[in-house]
């Protein structure tokens, strides 16, 4: 089975940083992309960065750039998200996802998902 397994949320205060990780395993053909995703209580999806292609393209939604960086380790197993200057609205669950098909990983629901790890900034 397919599985993204998420850490590093938390509670900050604003201005501060967090770094989530995502450890996917249990699949053996390369993604798509791969991205993070936040949802936060009463509101729709989010798609916060996404990361594809051989050169490790990076695009992220508006709300955060120049704030939270995606990057892959070396081995490109895994994939993390660095959250600077963070804001009281960036208070979220957030989900680390997978697409092995088309589409992107900002836009399009994801093929995989973690379970989630909460942020809240304060």
């Amino acid at each position: 089975d397919v599985q993204l397994v998420e850490s590093g949320g938390g509670s900050v205060q604003a201005g501060g940083s967090l770094r989530l990780s995502c450890s996917p395993s249990g699949y053996g053909h390369i993604t798509k992309c791969m991205g993070w995703f936040r949802q936060a209580p009463g509101k729709e999806r989010e798609g916060v960065a996404q990361i594809y292609g051989p050169g490790g393209i990076t695009e992220y939604d508006d709300s955060v750039k120049g704030r939270f960086t995606i990057y892959l380790d070396n081995a490109k197993s895994s994939v993390y998200l660095q959250m600077n200057s963070l804001k009281p609205e960036d208070t979220a669950m957030y989900y680390c996802a997978a697409r092995f098909g088309g589409g992107s990983c900002l836009t399009s629901p994801p093929d995989y998902r973690g379970q989630g790890t909460q942020v809240t900034v304060s």
